[in-house]
């Protein structure tokens, strides 16, 4: 038996397989306590925590840590003269016009800072030796001062040299040998000294956290008799077994979003889709990604609460318009839609448990869209009124119905979910339209098609089963891990022989720790090289396939970086301009056993459905409700709700649908 648990904002999501056989669950979160709403998920779906052969999970609990800044106290070392490198950060602001803009706050203090007396040159030579006996006097100091309950490491060109922080290390655990201890060098080996002291502290930051939630998660499990694989996801799209999550908890700070871009892929690609855009729309956020070709975009760093993360991670981009957004009028009298959320608690005020808001699930309530009698399947019992009583008296401040209302606030909200889709694609130089939409989550198919005419998209792709489609995930993620390491060289034929060599020290190194890991199954590689003009301040990513991998050459090399950096900045300098590698990136990764198909077992059931009167865009329309399994394999147009237990699918006037041989509902847009 395999399961798959994902923990998200407003609901935990369950799937089950078990000798073909799948089965779901979906059970609101328990925000205090995220493994008590996974234990609960276990539960409601009835399962034998014996019988349990492979359990994946994924969580929000290193990424609620930080941005609520309940994480770890954090004593921070580094080299004399850098104390303030949390606070100088970089010269840029996101918000260029805002006046009382602030640079986002560190997880570790300034007076929570501590300086080494040590140096690192940039090749990795020594210039200042660090003397042991001071070195322990600091530390000593430090940790008699406060209590810590972590410590990070992160010395100049530590990336290239790890001696000096390793030395502190071991004088740490000399002192106090229950401190949790993250060197840099552990973390990311590669330069850009700001961005890796982030990622090095905020590592510090949650790892407590997550050691103590995955501890208290297995033990509960063991109490019920779980004695089988346990392994967590990544933001890198891959899942590792529990005791190294447990040591690279920065590692999970989007597991759940990441978890959904994998199910989505592995489920419509055997449908012939591998150009996709992905919808993940939940009860708290919306997250977006690209996959072109079947491969989804990876980017180098990313950033939670304004703190940059140098770690991969699939690129992802996240917007507040879900179905637990809240319509609000701002100052200038306009109507607006989210960031703010109302989450799973107290959440929307249909839920019954005190939300007084408007929100996009209330305005899908009382337009009809969402029926209360079939909300998850008919498990969780809505309060409709209540969704009209929130709304009403913004409906009259703003002198329209509160079916106008309700019809404003998911229009606005899906203007939001445009802008995001914008950023990963044509603001990566992909034009959207050779793609296909393909949403998930709770919310994610109520939207696509409207959506998707936005973006001058005509495909729209639901998965059996979209509203819990990142636990599916979970179960069809391969075990990965990367390693990325800077090595500044110009591309020039007398660094090729260099360059072989370290993509294959990095492939050994990356096969050598999954086989410590126990991970077994034929191995695969990823790699990647971060590239530039001598002279730019940021890096192309440059994907190798193995066949350049084995025989790079200069020549090769130079044309795949100059067809990448034209896509994104639409030129590139002529062949003969000198480039430069800056960092290699390896990853290693080994497929699980089988890769489910959520549509097994799917039989086809027809029924004529019921016909509802709805609101849309202004326009009343006489639309049809059915459930999925009445879908045919034959085009239906719309307009059409199709109820799949989990979600809801909207197929708007002008679209048609059809069930495909993978119980994937395919919608077409017919200009």
């Amino acid at each position: 038996m395999r399961v798959g648990v994902e923990v998200g904002g407003t609901f935990t999501d369950l799937v089950l397989i078990d000798d073909g056989k799948l089965r779901v669950a979906k059970v609101p979160s328990t925000p205090g306590s995220p493994d008590v709403g996974a234990l609960n998920a276990i539960a409601a779906a009835r399962i034998e925590h014996a019988a349990i052969a492979d359990l994946v999970h994924g969580s929000t609990v290193a990424t609620n840590a930080v941005l609520e800044r309940k994480g770890a106290k954090v004593c921070f070392f580094t080299t004399k003269g850098a104390r303030d490198i949390l606070l100088l950060q970089r010269h840029d602001k996101t918000a260029i016009y805002d006046l009382h803009y602030a640079k986002p706050a560190p997880v570790a203090a300034r007076r929570d800072t501590f300086e080494i007396d040590e140096r690192m040159a940039a090749d990795g030579s020594v210039v200042q030796a660090m003397d042991g006996e001071a070195a322990t006097a600091v530390v000593q100091a430090a940790l008699e001062a406060e209590a810590y309950d972590a410590v990070a490491i992160c010395f100049l060109n530590g990336y290239l040299n790890p001696a000096h922080e390793e030395q502190l290390a071991e004088i740490v655990r000399g002192i106090d040998p229950t401190l949790s201890i993250t060197c840099s060098c552990e973390v990311t080996r590669e330069f850009r000294e700001y961005e890796r002291a982030s990622t090095t502290t905020l590592a510090a930051y949650v790892q407590p956290v997550i050691e103590g939630y995955l501890g208290r998660f297995v033990a509960a499990l063991g109490e019920e008799g779980f004695d089988g694989r346990f392994s967590v996801m990544q933001s890198n799209g891959g899942r590792m077994p529990a005791e190294a999550m447990a040591r690279n908890a920065i590692a999970a700070l989007f597991s759940g979003p990441a978890a959904g871009v994998v199910g989505a892929l592995r489920q419509v690609e055997a449908s012939g889709v591998r150009d996709l855009i992905t919808l993940d729309m939940g009860g708290t956020s919306t997250d977006v990604s690209l996959i072109s070709d079947g491969v989804p975009d990876l980017a180098p760093m990313t950033k939670i609460d304004g703190l940059p993360v140098k770690t991969p991670v699939i690129d992802i981009v996240t917007v507040g318009a879900s179905g637990g957004s809240i319509g609000w009028v701002d100052d200038g009298g306009l109507l607006r839609v989210g960031p703010q959320s109302a989450g799973a608690e107290p959440g929307p005020a249909c839920y019954g448990r005190g939300g007084e808001v408007p929100t996009v699930t209330d305005a899908h309530m009382i337009r009809g869209s969402v029926r209360a009698e079939s909300f998850l399947g008919g498990e969780m019992k809505v309060d409709p009124a209540a969704s009209r009583g929130v709304f009403a008296p913004l409906a009259k401040a703003l002198d329209i119905s509160v079916e106008e209302l309700a019809d404003s606030v998911i229009q606005l909200a899906e203007s939001n979910i445009v802008r995001a889709i914008q950023q990963v694609s044509t603001e990566r130089g992909r034009d959207p339209r050779g793609y296909a939409i393909v949403p998930f989550g709770g919310a994610g198919p109520l939207h696509a098609a409207r959506v998707a005419e936005e973006l001058g998209v005509t495909k729209v792709v639901v998965p059996p089963h979209a509203g819990v489609l990142s636990a599916a995930g979970l179960l069809m993620s391969d075990y990965v891990y990367y390693r990325v390491r800077t090595r500044k060289l110009w591309l020039e034929d007398s660094a090729m022989g260099e360059v072989r060599e370290i993509l294959a020290a990095l492939e050994a190194e990356v096969d050598e720790y999954l086989q410590s890991l126990g991970v077994e199954g034929e191995v695969s590689f990823d790699r990647a090289l971060e590239m530039r003009y001598v002279g730019q301040a940021f890096e192309v990513t440059v994907p190798l396939t193995e066949a350049v991998a084995r025989t790079v050459d200069t020549g090769g090399l130079s044309a795949l970086f100059g067809e990448e950096h034209h896509r994104i900045f639409e030129f590139s300098k002529p062949p003969d301009d000198p480039v430069e590698i800056v960092s290699f990136r390896v990853g290693a990764k080994v497929a699980p056993p089988a890769v489910p198909n959520l549509g097994e077992g799917f039989a086809p059931k027809p029924s004529d459905g019921i016909e509802i009167e709805m609101l849309d865009r202004g326009e009343r329309l006489a639309c049809r409700i059915l459930p999925r399994a009445a879908v045919p394999g034959a085009a239906t147009a719309g307009p059409l709700l199709i109820e799949d237990g989990t979600s809801t699918i909207y197929v708007p006037p002008g679209w048609r649908a059809h069930t495909d041989d993978r119980a994937n509902i395919v919608m077409a847009f017919e200009e």
